[in-house]
């Protein structure tokens, strides 16, 4: 066991497996933290998630009536079709990312639970909170997600997500009809919300929560990259996390 971790007994199992990869990171510059098919799912799921936020907006608020004969036009019909076709890559990717947090190491879990009753946990949030508010210099290192990001992307994406994949496939288990499989698992939804335009209208407000979640990604991710002295961006290509200094 390295220094790192010896000298902080009060860590958890996997702070102090974080410590041991930071110390090693001194000598080597990076850690290997995101495996294949973890950042595989990330960019899959970025491009499914793309697919779903135009093609929904279109839905919600439909093109004109375009020009000419109807059996010359299916705009809209190829539309919803990139819609359900993303949506099952989306649910399917989100089916194989759990199987990967089982088998995969144990940054492929954090995405998973978040230890939201552990004081050092909320301790560190609130020191990223700060940093993010410019009121310090420095960030923590961490070699996973920081404990700031990791609830987000707890919150934000995974249980976001989840609400998607439900909704969505509720909606269409409407036009598939009854006795399908999308109405044996997602039929309960509409009666839960009460009616079918109040899944419509939660599932549009879920589509702005996730663009809303998205556009501060990537805002956190490069200035994270620019200003936090470790690799983000890069980290999701080559799987490696770098420390500047």
């Amino acid at each position: 066991m390295t220094q790192a971790a010896q000298t902080a007994p009060e860590l958890s199992g996997e702070e102090r497996r974080d410590a041991a990869e930071l110390a090693s990171s001194r000598s080597l510059k990076s850690v290997y933290v995101y495996e294949a098919p973890v950042r595989l799912w990330h960019w899959v799921n970025a491009l499914a998630i793309t697919v779903l936020c135009v093609t929904g907006y279109f839905i919600g608020s439909p093109l004109p009536t375009q020009p000419g004969e109807a059996i010359h036009s299916y705009l809209m019909g190829y539309i919803r079709f990139a819609h359900f076709a993303a949506g099952y890559v989306l649910a399917v990717g989100l089916l194989g990312r759990i199987y990967w947090a089982v088998v995969g190491n144990h940054h492929a879990r954090e995405l998973f639970w978040v230890p939201l009753f552990t004081r050092s946990f909320w301790k560190e949030v609130l020191g990223m909170l700060k940093w993010y508010a410019f009121l310090t210099d420095r960030p923590g290192k961490y070699v996973g997600h920081n404990p700031l990001a990791r609830m987000a992307m707890f919150f934000g994406l995974l249980m976001l997500t989840l609400f998607m994949v439900v909704t969505g496939f509720a909606l269409y288990a409407e036009g598939a009809q009854r006795d399908s499989w999308q109405d044996k698992l997602f039929g309960w939804v509409v009666p839960l919300f009460g009616q079918s335009q109040d899944v419509h209208t939660w599932h549009h407000l879920g589509m702005w929560a996730l663009i809303c979640f998205v556009i501060l990604h990537v805002y956190a991710a490069i200035r994270e990259d620019i200003m936090g002295r470790s690799s983000v961006v890069s980290t999701m290509v080559s799987g490696h996390r770098t420390f500047k200094d």
